[in-house]
């Protein structure tokens, strides 16, 4: 059986992509998460998070970049936020970009997918408007895969903080890289 060639594209998502980012977002993030929690507290967790609403207001904050990639049709197999602000006592680096959101469609993991997009992440992180030398991430404590993939790319743990999951309280690792040149 042949592989299947698909030309990814990865672009900035603008505020025409807003319903369908927050479709992708509660459908790929429900997937991720669903097995492992309270179905109440990822309701609560979607409805806060992934609305048209909230899409809209996160694509127009010039504090967060959003990547999206795409199949040849504009399909959206994965997306990733950045975002600027302040960084968390165990991250040394003050001008530090966070990766706030990392989600690849289950359909096309292990298919090359999330690599492009974190390449393209990387570049994003490098370019002289965000002006920083690492990037961080908080990942879940139980999440062994994208723990896996962060450690394929350099990223480290370097600390913890609570990740608010509705009104569960939960730990993410925190995992830092530095950027080269």
């Amino acid at each position: 059986m042949a592989a299947q060639l698909v030309n990814w594209t990865v672009r900035r998502a603008g505020i025409d992509d807003a319903e369908r980012l927050s479709n992708f977002g509660r459908r790929v993030y429900g997937a991720t998460f669903a097995a492992d929690n309270d179905p109440a507290q990822l309701a609560l967790y979607l409805e806060g998070s992934y609305t048209p609403e909230a899409q809209r207001s996160e694509l127009v904050d010039p504090n967060i970049s959003t990547l999206l990639v795409c199949d040849g049709s504009d399909t959206i197999a994965g997306f990733a936020q950045l975002r600027t602000g302040p960084v968390p006592s165990c991250i040394d680096d003050p001008t530090a970009i966070e990766l706030w959101r990392f989600y690849v469609d289950q359909a096309w993991h292990g298919r090359g997918v999330a690599a492009v997009l974190m390449d393209a992440v990387l570049a994003e992180a490098r370019l002289p408007s965000h002006a920083c030398s690492s990037v961080w991430l908080g990942v879940w404590e139980r999440n062994a895969r994208a723990q896996a993939f962060y450690r394929k790319y350099g990223f480290a743990p370097v600390g913890a903080h609570v990740f608010m999951f509705g009104t569960d309280p939960q730990t993410d690792e925190i995992w830092s890289l530095t950027l080269d040149a």
